[in-house]
C-alpha cells in the first residue's frame, strides 16, 4: 500500500472511531452505575429502572433521568431486599401494601411486584417495593419483564 494511502486510511479510521465514541450513550456495566449496560424496564418517563440478574437473584436499580442512582433492590423469589446503593438507599419501604393506594408514581411493574417513587421534602425520593402477590406466597415468584 502506498504510504499516502496508509496515512489517509489511518486518519479516516481515527475520525470514525473518535466520532463513534463521542456519539455513544454513556454506558458502563454494573449495579450502582449511572448508565449501566442493562435493560431499562422503567414504566415512567421520569426514571430509569435497570434490571440485572445473577445466580438466580434479580436486581432492580432506580435512577433519575440525570443518571443519579436513587436506590436498588434484590429480588429473591417473592422477597425484596433493599440494598445500600444510591442517594435514596435509606428511603426504601418494602411492603405488601396495596400498590394502588401508595403515594407517588409507578416506576416498575411486573406480575409480582410494583415499585413506586414519591418525592420527599428536601429533594429525596421515597422508594416503595410493593408485593402484588396475593394468596399463596409459594405460588409467587418474581419474573422478568
Amino acid at each position: 500500500m502506498h504510504p499516502f494511502h496508509r496515512h489517509a486510511l489511518i486518519a479516516a479510521l481515527s475520525t470514525v472511531v473518535a466520532g463513534t465514541a463521542a456519539a455513544a450513550t454513556p454506558a458502563v456495566t454494573g449495579l450502582g452505575q449511572a448508565w449501566p449496560n442493562a435493560a431499562d424496564v422503567s414504566a415512567s418517563p421520569h426514571f430509569h429502572v435497570y434490571a440485572f440478574q445473577k445466580q438466580g437473584v434479580r436486581y432492580l436499580q432506580i435512577n433519575d433521568t440525570n443518571g443519579t442512582v436513587r436506590g436498588a433492590i434484590a429480588l429473591i423469589g417473592d422477597e425484596a431486599l433493599d440494598l445500600p446503593v444510591g442517594v435514596d438507599a435509606a428511603h426504601w419501604v418494602v411492603t405488601d401494601a396495596d400498590a394502588t393506594s401508595a403515594p407517588g408514581e409507578t416506576v416498575y411493574h411486573d406480575n409480582t411486584m410494583t415499585v413506586r417513587a414519591a418525592p420527599l421534602p428536601g429533594g429525596g425520593v421515597q422508594l416503595m417495593a410493593l408485593s402484588d402477590c396475593k394468596g399463596n406466597p409459594g405460588e409467587c415468584s418474581v419474573k422478568g419483564p
